[in-house]
């Protein structure tokens, strides 16, 4: 580990740090635009200019240049600050002036470097040159004549999302950053390139001249577009979210979030359901809050204890837990989170989870994908698995042909194969230090017992080391399945109740309840449309909640707006209709209600991973059926509040199904 000196201090670095990074393990602010921790280093932007001795009597970039023993490092010298001070002149000699008008300020790299290490006035009177826009799709507004050349953007689309649709055109000063033919980027990742530019060239297109960072609340809660559970951190001015960005974790979505999570927040103040609704003579008519429980009263008293819950997919466990304690006052057990009519053992939840855990697929060196669009289903694990390829792992997949953004070699669409895999493949698992299957919902029906028996087979357990993965894609599923959301027959246990609550559940085959149906959530989408009571519920930026992710990470988030109108914390609805329905729930508060989710469920008292212990069922081990197709269908429009986002509508007609749309000027 080299030991050097910065600015007089010494600092030891990991072998292969770099001189930057170890004038940061100084605690020295050494500018950059062009470097980022988690892209390879270009070196173009020469902002990181420091004196090295021994070394060219010159500054270097301390990027590019790596750290070794008894080097001398100096941050603050005439030298480096004249270095920097020209280097800022020739980045601001094209950059036009149009920060009172851009959607960077406030939280621009290249105004905060300005102030911090430019000269304070410029010596340039010629023209600046002017750049043309570039169209980068529905996500990403570009005003290229700001554009400094950094690179960020071109790094990240081939080293992180694996789409390489951006690169640079022409050279030295007419050098220009596009999209591959101007089309849209088709990466659902394509956000993230906004969070890396360093100035206003690559801006959000659907928060365009919203608002100034200045003006917003920030609230830290947990994005509930996929199972990953991506830290986020939602802005709001108001009662209304304006824009959803990611927070750093390490442990489960790095820096980065899908565009889903970012721009589906515009859907949250549209087809919002704001009062309660009671079906009559065949329509739904408002109705205040007394009507609406007196109408489910008048059922519940001849239903007794045929009653169900299903648990839509972005629900949270607190409204879970509520309605599962309510259907346990009425003598009913029957409780379901897989609305779509999925059917698999969950005796063992280890049996169900993601027990490698996100960061952890880094590590593994084979992998065998069976029945999953990891790319749709999860795309922040699959930039895992991109990860783990870059360091030697060699990736399987078992189904229909898709594009997954690396090399896969598919094995065909019939799970038969799970029980006579490729001799190539048996051997690279033999060997392998760090073995990993991964398994898709389409393929958890047919095949669940063949994948658990590739466990043994395959010696995917080991001490420090499982390899069994199940991918669920809804928030919900994991903190559903730790409640006893599940029936062994599935869904279609539920489907004669005389009363069944859906808790935004809006996927669920609605013709198949014979029963009352009250849904309790807040779009009016499918399950709205069915109902015969409708109660407004809250949204997650609307309420305190935790969720559990697909590797079994309690996580919880926090309330940013209000609900709309009538609407209500679900938990809330639960309580109150109990009073009605004359079995009163012992919890009055949320922390009230979260210690008797603990005496419950106690793996959910406390933030943080949990871990199942690995005691598999023994299932029949033979595959049938071939693999038509899988779970999603659309990415942009998997939930009631994607649905009722212009953005994600938008990104789904041009992405996924090929519509074109015209710009201003065309």
């Amino acid at each position: 580990m080299p030991k050097l000196k910065v600015d007089g201090i010494e600092v030891e670095v990991p072998a292969g740090a770099t001189v930057l990074q170890a004038c940061e393990a100084a605690g020295k602010e050494i500018p950059r635009f062009c470097y980022h921790e988690r892209l390879s280093i270009a070196g173009n932007c020469r902002m990181c200019l420091v004196e090295v001795k021994p070394g060219p009597p010159k500054p270097q970039a301390s990027c590019a240049l790596p750290a070794a023993d008894n080097q001398e490092v100096f941050t603050t010298t005439p030298m480096v600050k004249h270095a920097r001070e020209g280097i800022m002149e020739f980045l601001l000699i094209n950059h036009p002036l149009d920060c009172p008008i851009c959607d960077q300020g406030g939280e621009c790299d290249l105004q905060d470097q300005s102030i911090a290490y430019g000269r304070g006035q410029s010596r340039f009177q010629e023209n600046k040159r002017a750049v043309t826009e570039k169209y980068m799709g529905p996500i990403v507004k570009t005003v290229m004549t700001r554009c400094i050349q950094c690179t960020r953007c071109v790094r990240f689309a081939e080293e992180v999302s694996g789409v390489e649709e951006i690169g640079a055109i022409y050279r030295g000063e007419n050098m220009q950053i596009t999209s591959y033919l101007e089309e849209a980027v088709t990466s659902e990742l394509s956000g993230n390139v906004v969070d890396l530019c360093p100035v206003g060239a690559l801006t959000s297109k659907p928060y365009a001249f919203e608002a100034r960072p200045w003006e917003l609340k920030k609230t830290l809660t947990i994005d509930v577009m996929d199972a990953v559970g991506t830290n986020i951190r939602l802005d709001s001015r108001g009662r209304q979210v304006l824009r959803a960005v990611p927070r750093i974790n390490e442990d489960v979505n790095e820096e980065w979030a899908t565009d889903k999570t970012r721009h589906a927040v515009d859907g949250l103040v549209r087809r919002r359901l704001d009062r309660p609704y009671v079906r009559r003579d065949g329509k739904l008519v408002p109705a205040s809050w007394d009507e609406a429980f007196a109408a489910i009263a008048d059922v519940a008293r001849t239903a007794g204890d045929s009653v169900a819950a299903v648990a839509g997919d972005i629900v949270d466990c607190e409204t879970m837990f509520a309605a599962k304690a309510l259907l346990k006052s009425m003598g009913s057990s029957l409780l379901e989170g897989r609305q779509t009519g999925m059917t698999y053992d969950t005796s063992s939840l280890a049996a169900v989870n993601f027990n490698t855990t996100i960061a952890g697929v880094e590590r593994a060196d084979a992998i065998l994908l069976v029945g999953t669009n990891l790319r749709w289903e999860a795309s922040l694990v699959n930039t895992r698995v991109r990860k783990a390829i870059k360091r030697g792992a060699k990736v399987w997949a078992i189904g229909p042909e898709t594009e997954l953004t690396y090399k896969v070699e598919w094995l065909g669409d019939d799970l038969a194969v799970l029980g006579d895999l490729p001799e190539a493949v048996t051997e690279a698992f033999g060997k392998a230090e760090r073995p990993a299957v991964i398994v898709g919902g389409a393929a958890l029906k047919g095949a669940q017992g063949a994948t658990l028996e590739l466990a043994k087979s395959l010696n995917l357990v080991r001490d420090g080391w499982n390899g069994y993965n199940v991918v669920h894609f809804s928030a919900a599923r994991m903190g559903g399945l730790m409640l006893g959301y599940a029936q062994k027959d599935g869904i279609s246990a539920l489907h004669g109740a005389k009363l069944a609550f859906f808790l935004g559940a809006d996927e669920a085959d609605f013709a198949k309840f014979t029963g009352y149906k009250v849904y309790i959530g807040h779009h009016g989408d499918k399950g709205a449309a069915a109902a015969d009571v409708v109660l407004p519920g809250a949204s997650y930026a609307e309420k305190s909640g935790t969720y559990v992710n697909l590797e079994g990470r309690v996580q919880r988030g926090n309330r940013a707006v209000f609900p709309p109108g009538d609407a209500r914390e679900d938990w809330t609805i639960l309580r109150a209709l109990s009073e009605r329905l004359g079995n009163v729930l012992p919890f009055d508060t949320i922390e009230e209600l979260r210690a008797a989710m603990a005496l419950d469920c106690p793996d959910l008292a406390q933030e943080g991973l949990v871990t199942f212990a690995w005691n598999p069922p023994s299932l029949g081990t033979e595959a049938q059926g071939v693999l038509a197709g899988y779970p999603i269908k659309d990415f942009y429009l998997t939930n009631a509040i994607c649905r009722a986002s212009p953005t994600m509508q938008r990104c789904s007609a041009e992405l996924v199904h090929g519509e074109t749309f015209a710009e201003a000027a065309e």
